[in-house]
């Protein structure tokens, strides 16, 4: 099979052989029609001479003999009836009547009359002028001939001169094609050990065309290509590494999820077969434990709604449904539904009343984990502020290490390896969601030792 640079040298030679042979047979149409057109005003011009030396001639076979010596022509003078009167390469007393000759017929009608035929008194092939003039007073046609091949010899040896100089053209063409494959098989090959370097993921190679605009166009796309391959590449690393982080966090989560269902279900169980096992059990202790076990069920049934919640979030599947409402009141509703769990604890409300267009479920979401997760984490009290359209939850807790504060909205990530009080590490995680969904975003401050602000702007939120 060729190669790219050999089809190119072939078909450069091809195309160019072809269009100088196309070139080569109209020159040789076109000049031998110039050759033969210019031997013909040759001819017009030796009879206009000797019509001019006509008026002092006697003899007209003296006469045509010494033009024929000077110029190398046949000289035919005939009479008005066709009689040949003078003639130089034949007997003129042996030659037909002239009269029906076509360039003789020609003259009668035209200045000039001209022929290319075979004559049959020499025996070759001639180029014939013929013109009507009058020599004393008498009606005569002087003809001029040359022979054919005469002419074509000197058309031949233009031509041959022609051939030599076409040959060097095409020794040179092949001589600069050839110097143009090495160029073309140089820049290819600087492409082709490029891309074996990056096939290897060596994307440091370097790759330097210097003759064709075209490869280094060719050699600029690469580029980028192989930069994104490279960056395709370490997002790649960082994509694995992710999902090794992702992969011990679930089985952490998973940890923990047993050991957090084992610890209600054990409870549950205990508390049903200690009620079965004792039918005297008495009232207020049976319904303790009634109580008990209708707790436990409870924390399980937020963990799993919690899980499911994540799940719908992570794919998208919650609408939001916008209404209008006040805001404070939702504090305020929210901080005595927390009230009654932590009863020793106290919640601030620094709220004015302000109407929201937004949707009030979720928004109930976030600052329920919120609070939550501010007493859970501080033994003081927990304030729910609004200001500068910031509406935060701050607390005086253990704080969040600088380390830490990137990675707590990622989902079933926990600071506290140890605490995960059913939370399963999904409350910043479905609150970074929801605002987001909700148009706001979430902010978090911390310092380490004395506490933490969790804010959002609720701007978006109102109307006008």
């Amino acid at each position: 099979m060729l190669k790219i640079h050999q089809i190119f040298i072939l078909k450069f030679l091809l195309l160019f052989v072809t269009a100088l042979l196309i070139s080569s047979g109209i020159s040789y149409i076109t000049l031998k029609d110039i050759i033969i057109e210019h031997n013909k005003n040759h001819l017009k011009h030796a009879i206009e001479l000797m019509e001019i030396s006509l008026k002092n001639i006697d003899n007209l076979d003296e006469f045509s003999a010494q033009i024929n010596k000077k110029t190398a022509l046949r000289v035919t003078i005939i009479a008005k009836d066709g009689t040949v009167l003078a003639e130089t390469d034949a007997d003129k007393e042996e030659m037909d009547n002239h009269t029906s000759r076509f360039e003789v017929m020609l003259s009668n009608t035209q200045e000039y009359g001209d022929i290319i035929r075979y004559s049959s008194t020499v025996k070759a092939d001639f180029l014939y002028i013929a013109k009507k003039t009058f020599y004393k007073d008498e009606q005569i046609y002087i003809r001029l001939s040359m022979s054919l091949a005469q002419i074509m010899y000197d058309f031949y040896s233009l031509w041959t001169k022609l051939f030599f100089v076409f040959l060097v053209i095409v020794v040179i063409a092949t001589f600069i094609s050839k110097v143009m494959s090495q160029k073309v098989v140089y820049d290819i090959g600087q492409i082709t050990n490029y891309l074996d370097e990056v096939s290897n993921k060596n994307y440091k190679a370097v790759v330097k065309t210097k003759y064709f605009y075209e490869f280094l166009q060719i050699s600029l796309l690469l580029k980028n290509l192989v930069k994104k391959l490279s960056k395709n590449e370490k997002n790649k690393s960082k994509h694995i590494a992710k999902l090794r982080l992702m992969n011990k966090q679930r089985n952490d989560i998973l940890s923990a999820l047993s050991h957090e269902f084992k610890n209600p279900v054990a409870a549950i169980m205990g508390y049903a077969q200690t009620i079965e096992e004792d039918a005297q059990m008495p009232q207020n202790i049976r319904d303790k434990f009634l109580s008990k076990i209708s707790s436990n069920g409870d924390k399980i049934s937020k963990m799993l709604d919690r899980l499911a919640l994540s799940v719908k979030l992570e794919n998208g599947d919650l609408t939001i449904n916008k209404s209008e409402f006040e805001l404070s009141l939702l504090c305020l509703e929210i901080a005595s539904n927390f009230s009654s769990k932590y009863k020793d604890r106290e919640i601030v409300v620094k709220v004015e009343k302000l109407l929201i267009f937004s949707d009030k479920t979720m928004l109930e979401l976030v600052l329920s984990n919120l609070v939550d997760n501010a007493l859970k984490y501080s033994n003081g009290d927990v304030v729910i502020v609004l200001k500068n359209y910031k509406l935060s939850v701050e607390d005086n807790g253990i704080g969040i290490q600088e380390k830490h504060l990137q990675k707590v909205t990622n989902k079933f990530y926990r600071v506290d390896k140890n605490s995960w009080d059913n939370s399963m590490g999904l409350g910043l995680s479905m609150v970074s969601y929801v605002l987001k969904l909700l148009s706001s975003s979430l902010e978090i401050t911390s310092e380490f030792g004395k506490g933490s602000t969790f804010s959002f702007n609720i701007k978006s939120m109102i109307r006008g």
